[in-house]
């Protein structure tokens, strides 16, 4: 019998995001930090009648938390174009995005396609002269919703 490999949990700190821009895939630059990959089952109370001990609780829909990405602050790219203008000029283009969990060989363990992302918010981390920490920009994204691929 022939011994099998252990298990070993993928790391958290290997991933890329990639936009789909313009019709193009931009790996604009590397983010680190991706969070909000979260969907919830809605449910519905319904009481039946006769029965007391308990009520029904009969699933409605999926919802999904905001993404947020942060990473060091880039004066200009096609992502900070796009952001600027839903924000600046509120012109929306929704986008698609692939988030991709890599091994060590930078080949994709996992991926989250979300569909028709914009962004709702973007903001810089506080400057401190009295430290010496990067400039971090968070863009936040609502989205429909994401398969896992």
């Amino acid at each position: 019998m022939a011994a099998s490999s252990p298990y070993y949990p993928p790391v958290g700190f290997h991933f890329q995001v990639e936009f789909e821009l313009d019709g193009a895939s931009v790996r604009d630059a590397s983010f680190q930090e991706v969070t909000g990959l979260s969907a919830t089952v809605e449910t519905v109370k319904l009481a039946e009648g006769g029965q007391n001990r308990f009520s029904h609780q009969l699933p409605v829909r999926a919802s999904y938390e905001k993404i947020s990405l942060k990473r060091g602050l880039v004066n200009d790219s096609a992502l900070i174009r796009w952001c600027r203008d839903a924000i600046e000029n509120f012109s929306f283009a929704p986008v698609n995005l692939t988030i991709t969990l890599l091994n060590e060989q930078r080949e994709p363990m996992a991926a989250w396609y979300v569909y028709n992302a914009y962004p709702v918010k973007w903001s810089v981390s506080s400057f401190n002269a009295q430290e010496s920490n990067v400039a971090v920009e968070t863009l936040e994204l609502q989205f429909n919703y994401f398969n896992i691929l």
